[in-house]
């Protein structure tokens, strides 16, 4: 079982990397009004990638940037479905462990 050390560390990083996420599409949103150097796609990808995936699709939808732009679109819900199942899978693993090891 985690200690409590490395939850906190994890949760940390998840809040950490979600905002990243989020703070990245809204500058390059402002970038983008303003016509200045934006955020490169793969950019904003890659802190999806990083686990800020929920932060990314907040982002998108609430300040409704990036919502029709394709394949960037796809790829984002590409690397939230993976994310996705290995969370399924992972408590998954967890639950079964609890259930067979009491």
């Amino acid at each position: 079982m985690p200690t409590i050390e490395f939850a906190t560390a994890v949760v940390l990083y998840a809040l950490a990397i979600n905002l990243a996420s989020l703070l990245a599409f809204a500058w390059d949103k402002h970038c983008a009004r303003n016509q200045m150097r934006r955020v490169s796609e793969q950019t904003l990808l890659v802190l999806a990638a990083a686990g800020g995936t929920v932060g990314a699709v907040i982002a998108q939808y609430g300040l409704r940037h990036k919502t029709r732009k394709q394949p960037f679109r796809t790829y984002l819900m590409i690397i939230c479905s993976i994310q996705a199942i290995a969370l399924v899978a992972f408590c998954a693993v967890r639950l079964h462990d609890a259930i067979w090891t009491t």
